[in-house]
């Protein structure tokens, strides 16, 4: 099957997670990473996710799957080890149109989640359909040794020089001049080294290469 590529603001969003044990575990935190709110469904769950929902970060219903959960929510994940309860939460989804994904049985969902390195607002992701979990992770462990929190830590300083810049340099094509300057091993060289200040004079010096005084 073909999916189509696509990033979702969850940010105050419902999610309910059907089960508790380590796949839902994980599941909560990269929603709640997300900015999500999450809801899990299950009678027993992690000591993680007990600890999150006793300090409020998330809210755990100690009861097992029921339609009635759905109300309001915006995405559902099932992650229990019944194949039976995953396959009625993500029919019940179906059936009002909600996106749902079935972790061990991604055919009965309506969405997957790719394999991902995650650098502040930097993602990169890698899906295989479903087809190959360990493909995903070991192409996964790869990008992690290629791109590191530095690239992560570039983002934040162009979006900070974005607006100064774009007063500064008339053009879309100065701009974009710029910031292909920017992009070179040097920089992330500096940025991995913690060297932030050097690494903005850098950049800033290619401003100054454009013609235009920072």
């Amino acid at each position: 099957m073909a999916y189509y590529p696509v990033n979702l603001n969850i940010a105050g969003r419902k999610c309910l997670i059907v089960g508790g044990g380590e796949v839902a575990e994980r599941k909560a935190l990269s929603l709640l990473a997300a900015s999500g709110v999450i809801a899990v469904c299950s009678p027993a769950i992690t000591p993680e996710l007990s600890r999150l929902a006793q300090n409020g970060t998330i809210t755990h219903i100690n009861a097992e799957f029921h339609p009635v959960l759905m109300e309001g929510v915006f995405l559902i994940i099932c992650a229990t080890n019944n194949t039976e309860i995953n396959r009625l939460a993500a029919e019940a989804a179906h059936s009002k149109g909600i996106l749902v994904n079935v972790a061990d049985q991604p055919d009965l969902g309506n969405f997957t989640v790719p394999a991902q390195v995650a650098h502040g607002d930097l993602l990169l992701t890698v899906s295989t359909g479903g087809k190959s979990p360990a493909l995903a992770g070991w192409l996964r462990r790869d990008l992690l040794k290629h791109y590191g929190p530095e690239y992560g830590l570039y983002l934040e300083l162009i979006s900070r020089l974005r607006q100064e810049f774009k007063e500064q340099l008339a053009t879309p094509g100065e701009r974009q001049a710029v910031w292909r300057e920017s992009l070179n091993e040097e920089v992330f060289r500096l940025l991995a080294a913690g060297k932030l200040e050097d690494a903005e004079e850098k950049i800033r010096n290619a401003v100054g290469g454009s013609g235009i005084k920072s």
